[in-house]
C-alpha cells in the first residue's frame, strides 16, 4: 500500500476514535461500549423481572444507555384453564391477558433507588395504559405528575400484534381509534418519545396483496408530525415476516417487499418523524436469513443511517452473554456498514433522539407539575 494512503488511513482512525466511533463496524467503540438498547423489558408477562442494580451490572461495560419499561399487559393464571401450570408468557395459556397499570410506578420506584449516575444511563417509558381507553391519555399524564423527573417516553405499547391483541380483555385497540390518536397528541405537547409495536400485516397473511396494516399504520403517523415515533421491529414479528407483495412492488429476490416499503416511508416527507428499531432475535432472523439479504439490509442502513436504532427486545435477562446474544445476531451485517452508518444505529441515533425528549419532557414538566 503506498504511503500517502497509510497516512490517510491512520488519519480517518485518529477521527472516528476522537469521535467515539468504531475504526471496524463491529467492534467496540473507544469507550468500550457496544450499542444502546432502545428497547429492553426489565419485567415480563407476570410482573417478574431482573432487579435495577442486577440490570446495571449486566449492561457493564457494554451497554452505554438503555430504555427501561415493563411489559403493560398481565398474563392471567386460570386454574380451569393450565392447572397447577403457571404460565409466564402468553403462548403458554389461552387464559386473556389484562392491562398492568401499576408497571410504571414500580419501574419509576426501581429507577429512583439507583444513585444519579447509573439513572443517567437510563431511560424509563410508561407502558401501563390501554391505548383503546380515551382515558389513556390521563393514565400517561398521572404518571408523569406522580413522578417528574424519571420517564422520557411511552411504549412499548402494542395496537396490532400476533397472537396477543386477540388474548387483551376489553375492547380490541385499532390505528384508527381517537383514543390512540389522543395519546400521540399528548406525547408530541409533552416531547415523549414513543415506541409503538403494531404489525405490518396480519399472521399468515397471503403474499399477493398489500400488507393489511400498512395504509392505516402511515396515516396514522401522518396525522401526527410533531410526535418522535419509533416504529418497533419495523412492523414484523414472529410470523409476521417481510412482505413479498406485487402489490407493493417487484422483484426477484427474498423477501425484497419489505425494504421497499421501508425505503418508501424513509423517502417521505410526511414521515420523517418516524424511526424504526431494529430489536428482537425474531426480527434478526429475517436479515441474516442469506448473505444475499444480509447485503441488501447493509445497504439499507448505510443509505438511511439516521433512522435505524439497534434494540434487544430482551424480556428480563440473567446475565450479560444474554443480554448481548440479539446484538450479535447482527453482526455480519454491521460489519458491512460505514463506521458512521454503525455508530448511528448502534449509539448515536439513540442518544439523539432520548437526550432530545428528557429535556422536553423536563420543561413540561416544570410547567406542568406541582
Amino acid at each position: 500500500m503506498p504511503i500517502a494512503s497509510r497516512r490517510r488511513i491512520g488519519v480517518l482512525l485518529v477521527l472516528f476514535a476522537a469521535a467515539g466511533l468504531p475504526a471496524a463496524s463491529g467492534a467496540a467503540d473507544a469507550d468500550g461500549y457496544l450499542f444502546d438498547d432502545s428497547h429492553f423489558h426489565l419485567t415480563n408477562y407476570v410482573q417478574q423481572g431482573t432487579p435495577i442494580a442486577d440490570y446495571l451490572a449486566i449492561m457493564g461495560d457494554k451497554v452505554a444507555r438503555s430504555t427501561l419499561f415493563g411489559i403493560p399487559l398481565q398474563q392471567t393464571w386460570s386454574y380451569e384453564n393450565s392447572g397447577d401450570f403457571a404460565p409466564t408468557y402468553y403462548l403458554q395459556t389461552d387464559a386473556p391477558l389484562y392491562y398492568y397499570s401499576f408497571t410504571d410506578a414500580f419501574i419509576a420506584m426501581a429507577y429512583r433507588s439507583l444513585p444519579p449516575a447509573q439513572q443517567a444511563r437510563l431511560d424509563p417509558m410508561i407502558t401501563g395504559f390501554n391505548p383503546a381507553d380515551m382515558y389513556g391519555v390521563d393514565h400517561i399524564r398521572r404518571v408523569l405528575e406522580t413522578f417528574p423527573g424519571v420517564f422520557t417516553g411511552i411504549g412499548e405499547f402494542s395496537i396490532h400484534k400476533e397472537f396477543v391483541s386477540s388474548k387483551v380483555a376489553g375492547n380490541t385497540a385499532t390505528l384508527s381509534d381517537p383514543a390512540l390518536d389522543r395519546i400521540l397528541d399528548f406525547a408530541a405537547e409533552a416531547g415523549l418519545v414513543v415506541i409503538l409495536h403494531s404489525d405490518i400485516d396480519m399472521p399468515f397473511a397471503k403474499q399477493d396483496q398489500e400488507p393489511v396494516y400498512l395504509t392505516q399504520m402511515k396515516a396514522l403517523l401522518k396525522r401526527h408530525p410533531k410526535a418522535t415515533i419509533i416504529w418497533a421491529h419495523t412492523g414484523l414479528g414472529r410470523v409476521v415476516h417481510p412482505p413479498n407483495s406485487q402489490a407493493v412492488g417487484g422483484g426477484t429476490e427474498t423477501n425484497p417487499n419489505h425494504r421497499a416499503i421501508l425505503t418508501a416511508m424513509l423517502e417521505d416527507p410526511a414521515l420523517s418523524h418516524v424511526d424504526f428499531d431494529i430489536s428482537w432475535d425474531e426480527v434478526a432472523k429475517y436479515a441474516v436469513s442469506s448473505p444475499e439479504i444480509e447485503k441488501a439490509v447493509a445497504e439499507l442502513f448505510n443509505r438511511y443511517p439516521d433512522r435505524f436504532l439497534f434494540g434487544t427486545d430482551n424480556v428480563a435477562p440473567k446475565d450479560q452473554e444474554t443480554q448481548l446474544r440479539v446484538f450479535h445476531l447482527w453482526d455480519r451485517i454491521f460489519d458491512q456498514l460505514t463506521p458512521e452508518a454503525s455508530y448511528a444505529i448502534r449509539r448515536g441515533n439513540y442518544e439523539r433522539l432520548f437526550d432530545a425528549a428528557r429535556m422536553k419532557v423536563r420543561a413540561w414538566e416544570r410547567e406542568h407539575v406541582r
